[in-house]
C-alpha cells in the first residue's frame, strides 16, 4: 500500500490500547492528509478529550477548524446517551398509546443506565457522521477502539431488534406489531442473526398507519446501519490502524485484535510501532532498555508479520500543539505513510 493510497481512503480509524500514542498519531496523520490537500474531519470518542490536550486548545463537541483543511470534533459519550435516549423516547411516544408513557419512560431510564447505552449512543453518532459527513468531507479519522465499535455496530441492529419487539410486546396490539419484525428481518422475521439484510421495501401495505410509521422509522435506522458496515468493510474506502508500543501488553492486545479483525474482514491496513527507542539514545539505562526492546520487537515481528508496520522513534518531547503534530506528521509521510 502506497502512502498516497492511505490518505485516499474515505475513513481511517485508529485505535489501540490506552497510552500507546494514539491520540498523537490519529491527529498527525489528520494533519498529514489535510496537508495533501484532503478536506479531513478528525474525531475523537474518547470521553477524557485528549484531542484537546494534543492540539492544546478547546474543542468540544462542536466542529471546531483546527488547521487548513482540517476540522476536529469531540464526542461526549454522556451527552449522546442522553439524546439518545430522549430520541428513542420521542419516537416510542409517537407509537404508543398514552397510558404505556410511564412504562416508557421506565424502561428508558433504565436503559439509560445500563453498561452498553453509553455505546449504543456512540455508534449510532459515528454511523450518522460517517453517513453524513462523508458528503462534506474527503475523509473522517476516528481517534477510537476500532475493534470494539466495529464489531458492536456488526450486532447491535440485532439488539434493537429485540429491544423493540420487547416494547411492543407491552401493548395491546403486539399481535399487530409482531409484523414489523418479520418486515426488518430476511426469510420472515426467522432469521435474527443476520438482522443486516435488507428489509422489504414494500411490504407494510396492509398495515396500519401506526404500525407502518414504527416499521418504517426502524427501517431507516437499519438502513443506517447497513450502509455504514458496507463502508466500514470496503477496504477502498476504509482503513484500519493500530498503534502499540514494543512492551507485552500492547503486543498481547494487538494481537488478539488484529485476530478478531481479520474473523470480520474488516480492513486492516497495518501498524503503528510507536516510541522505538532511537540509536541516539545512550547510558547503562538505555541500552538495558533497548535490549528488553529487541525482544519486543522481534515479536511484532513475528505476530504480524503479515501486516504493514510503520516504526515511530520515541520523541525527545511531548507532542503538544499545532507545530509538534505538524513536525511529527512530516516524520509519518518520511516513514512512508
Amino acid at each position: 500500500m502506497t502512502s498516497q493510497q492511505l490518505t485516499d481512503k474515505r475513513v481511517v480509524l485508529v485505535g489501540g490500547k490506552g497510552g500507546v500514542g494514539k491520540t498523537t498519531l490519529s491527529s498527525s496523520f489528520a494533519l498529514l492528509a489535510a496537508e495533501r490537500g484532503r478536506k479531513c474531519l478528525l474525531v475523537s470518542t474518547d470521553p477524557a478529550h485528549s484531542l484537546a490536550d494534543a492540539f492544546d486548545r478547546p474543542i468540544g463537541d462542536n466542529i471546531t477548524r483546527l488547521a487548513a483543511n482540517l476540522d476536529g470534533l469531540e464526542i461526549d459519550p454522556d451527552k449522546e446517551v442522553q439524546e439518545h435516549v430522549e430520541r428513542v423516547m420521542a419516537q416510542m411516544k409517537r407509537f404508543t398509546q398514552p397510558d404505556m408513557y410511564p412504562e416508557i419512560e421506565r424502561q428508558l431510564r433504565l436503559t439509560q443506565q445500563s453498561p452498553g447505552a453509553q455505546e449504543a449512543a456512540l455508534l449510532e453518532r459515528i454511523s450518522r457522521l460517517i453517513d453524513e459527513g462523508l458528503n462534506n468531507y474527503d475523509l473522517i479519522v476516528f481517534d477510537t477502539a476500532p475493534t470494539g465499535h466495529t464489531l458492536r455496530l456488526l450486532s447491535l441492529p440485532e439488539a434493537m431488534a429485540a429491544w423493540t419487539q420487547g416494547m411492543l410486546k407491552q401493548t395491546d396490539k403486539s399481535e399487530q406489531l409482531k409484523g414489523v419484525l418479520d418486515h426488518l428481518s430476511p426469510k420472515s422475521g426467522k432469521d435474527i442473526q443476520n438482522p443486516m439484510a435488507d428489509p422489504g421495501e414494500h411490504e407494510t401495505d396492509g398495515m396500519t398507519d401506526r404500525t407502518k410509521a414504527i416499521t418504517e422509522s426502524l427501517r431507516k435506522r437499519q438502513q443506517l446501519f447497513q450502509r455504514t458496515r458496507r463502508i466500514l468493510k470496503d477496504a477502498s474506502q476504509t482503513a484500519l490502524l493500530f498503534v502499540l508500543t514494543p512492551e507485552k501488553l500492547p503486543i498481547m492486545e494487538t494481537a488478539r485484535s488484529v485476530k478478531s479483525l481479520q474473523g470480520e474482514s474488516l480492513p486492516l491496513a497495518g501498524l503503528l510501532i510507536n516510541r522505538v527507542l532511537p540509536d541516539s539514545a545512550d547510558g547503562d539505562f538505555m541500552a538495558q532498555r533497548r535490549k528488553q526492546e529487541k525482544t519486543y520487537l522481534a515479536d511484532i515481528e513475528t505476530l504480524f508479520a503479515q501486516q504493514q508496520r510503520w516504526y515511530i522513534p520515541l520523541q525527545a518531547n511531548d507532542i503538544q500543539g499545532l507545530t509538534a503534530l505538524t513536525a511529527m506528521s512530516q516524520q509519518l509521510a518520511d516513514k512512508g505513510l
